[in-house]
């Protein structure tokens, strides 16, 4: 009996407020979309760094006849002896695990490749071909004490690192998410407001009520009970809208377009979908009754 009154309480609540109710679901709906869209923004920025940063090399381009540069003989390749003092530069460096040679010929070999069936193929030689060192990282954060110690030394042209292609990217991406999260926050904030103002009203309405089952001695918990669940139920409501549209995007727009249309870096999935929405439906389900045990003991009191 007693069960069955708190779920008819909470029925007519949310009849008598239908139009704040359908304001919370709505607001709490975009909110929680947009927290978990950036959830999944950095899930994806982790998964692109993780595979991208541990191939990031940095590329030591020696000094040809065709090239120019202030560590370059005009017209000279770069001689022996300086091609070991660099190698030597770098293999003490312990910022590098490992070093690479690439010759004339393989630079010119992997051109050929690149540009293959393209105008461009026939444009160079093998001999205006530049050797380089292809150096591999420790730790691909740390890279400045390499560039530092073989950017001036004679023979080298220029010192290329791949970073300063990718960290722009990676730069506005997280600009991205940290628009994404403190929207939803604010967002998320209003929802809070919006529990609050409807329980307020939901209680101012039914002060009468409330001061009968005083009077009768029912206990707070049992009269808090049906707008707590008023707030639940709108909350759970929001949180599956806001999980399909999670669902729908990583389908429609991940799996069924970015992962078919660019398959060179790795894409969030069905577990990363299945972690943001698990963390929309905690903020959802703590949204719903937090606001609604604070409102509640400050209105309650008849």
């Amino acid at each position: 009996m007693r069960l069955r009154h708190i779920f008819a309480e909470a029925g007519a609540g949310l009849r008598r407020n239908l139009t704040m109710t359908l304001a919370v679901i709505m607001t709490m709906w975009v909110s929680l979309s947009l927290f978990g869209t950036g959830i999944l923004a950095q899930q994806e920025v982790n998964l692109v760094k993780g595979k991208w940063y541990d191939k990031i090399e940095i590329t030591v381009f020696l000094c040809s006849k065709v090239t120019q540069g202030d560590n370059c003989d005009p017209g000279q390749d770069v001689t022996t002896a300086q091609k070991a003092t660099i190698l030597q530069a770098l293999q003490s460096n312990p910022e590098v695990a490992t070093v690479i040679y690439e010759s004339k010929a393989e630079a010119f070999a992997e051109f050929q490749k690149a540009y293959e069936g393209n105008p461009l193929q026939g444009s160079l030689t093998e001999d205006q071909m530049q050797e380089s060192y292809r150096v591999k990282l420790k730790n691909p954060e740390q890279y400045e004490g390499v560039v530092s110690a073989v950017g001036g030394l004679p023979g080298v042209q220029t010192v290329q690192d791949l970073r300063k292609f990718l960290d722009p990217f990676f730069s506005w991406v997280n600009l991205l998410q940290r628009g994404t999260i403190i929207a939803s926050v604010l967002l998320l904030a209003a929802a809070a407001l919006q529990i609050g103002n409807t329980i307020r009203l939901a209680a101012f309405a039914r002060r009468r009520e409330i001061g009968i089952m005083r009077l009768v001695g029912a206990s707070n918990f049992y009269i808090t009970l049906p707008f707590l669940l008023e707030s639940v139920i709108a909350s759970l409501v929001g949180i599956g809208l806001a999980c399909g549209t999670l669902a729908a995007g990583v389908y429609f727009i991940v799996i069924r377009k970015a992962r078919v249309s660019i398959q060179s870096i790795g894409w969030i999935g069905w577990n990363q979908a299945g972690l943001s929405m698990a963390f929309v439906a905690l903020v959802g389900l703590l949204l719903a009754v937090v606001p609604t045990l604070i409102t509640t003991r400050k209105y309650l009191r008849v």
